[in-house]
C-alpha cells in the first residue's frame, strides 16, 4: 500500500499547489482593480499561474490513473491466489479421493484359521 499512499501524497501536494496558485490569481484580480497594475499585466501574469494551474491538474489525473492501476494490479494478485488456493484445495480432495477409493479394494486378510475367524465373528 505504501505506492497508493505516496501517490495520494503527491496528489495532496499538487492540490495544496494549486489552491495558492488560485490565490495569487485572486490577489492579482485585487491589484488589477486598485490599478496598482494595468490589465494587460494582470492577463499576462494569470495566464502563467493557468497554465501552471493546468499542468498540475494534468498531473494529478494521472496520478489518479496510476492509483486506480494499482489497486486493479492488488485485485489481480488476490484473485490469482485465491484461484491458486482453490485449486490446490481440489487437488488435495482428488488425491483424498482417490486413496479412499484404492482403500476399499484392498480388502482385509482373512483369517487363515477357523478358530480365528470364529473368534473374529464372536468379537463383532
Amino acid at each position: 500500500m505504501s505506492f497508493i499512499d505516496r501517490l495520494e501524497r503527491n496528489i495532496a501536494k499538487l492540490e495544496k499547489k494549486i489552491e495558492k496558485e488560485k490565490t495569487k490569481i485572486a490577489q492579482l484580480e485585487a491589484k488589477c482593480e486598485s490599478k496598482k497594475i494595468t490589465k494587460a499585466e494582470f492577463n499576462i501574469k494569470r495566464k502563467r499561474h493557468d497554465d501552471q494551474i493546468h499542468a498540475w491538474s494534468a498531473r494529478i489525473r494521472v496520478l489518479q490513473g496510476g492509483i486506480v492501476r494499482e489497486k486493479q494490479h492488488i485485485e489481480e494478485k488476490e484473485e490469482e491466489k485465491e484461484k491458486k488456493k482453490e485449486e490446490k484445495e481440489k487437488k488435495k480432495e482428488k488425491k483424498e479421493k482417490k486413496e479412499k477409493t484404492e482403500e476399499p479394494d484392498e480388502e482385509p486378510e482373512e483369517p487363515e484359521d477357523e478358530e480365528e475367524a470364529e473368534e473374529g465373528e464372536t468379537k463383532q
